[in-house]
């Protein structure tokens, strides 16, 4: 699915479920991912997420719609629009559309490049970045650090 189409289906939906249409742009947005979409109050655009398209298809997407088409249409009317408001709250749970959106799957943490060791005392400590070994001692004994790259490691 592009933009173009992602277009037409929210102008569909705000014309079945709203009965007015949506006259401004709704368009993917590849960046987002704590969030399902976006209404802009300034240009009155739509931003809807990707990931969530790709990730739970168009039955989850088309309430993630509803739920923007919601701000959006409130906000154009000088209506409670905010989360908070209880006309948001009503008009949201009238078209179907969902308070919040499923949550993607968290991205995978970068592995441990580095081990500092400690030259007096041994202990070792795991770091993901490269540091300057000559501003930092070893935290348990004041000892000089030695610096281990891991194998595996892609610098």
């Amino acid at each position: 699915m592009d933009d173009q189409q992602l277009q037409a289906w929210v102008e569909r939906i705000s014309l079945e479920s709203f009965r007015v249409p949506f006259r401004h742009k709704a368009t993917f947005n590849r960046r987002l991912r704590a969030t399902g979409g976006r209404y802009f109050m300034k240009s009155h655009n739509i931003d809807i997420s990707w990931q969530q398209y790709e990730t739970f298809g168009p039955a989850e997407v088309e309430k993630i719609i509803k739920h923007e088409l919601c701000h959006y249409h409130l906000h154009l009317q000088r209506k409670g629009y905010k989360h908070s408001d209880p006309e948001f709250k009503q008009l949201l749970k009238e078209v179907g559309g969902t308070r919040f959106c499923k949550a993607l799957a968290p991205r995978k943490p970068a592995a441990y490049k580095y081990r500092l060791e400690c030259r007096a005392c041994g202990t070792h400590y795991l770091r993901k970045r490269k540091m300057d070994l000559r501003k930092y001692v070893c935290g348990k004994c004041r000892g000089k650090l030695s610096l281990v790259e891991l194998p595996g490691a892609r610098v």
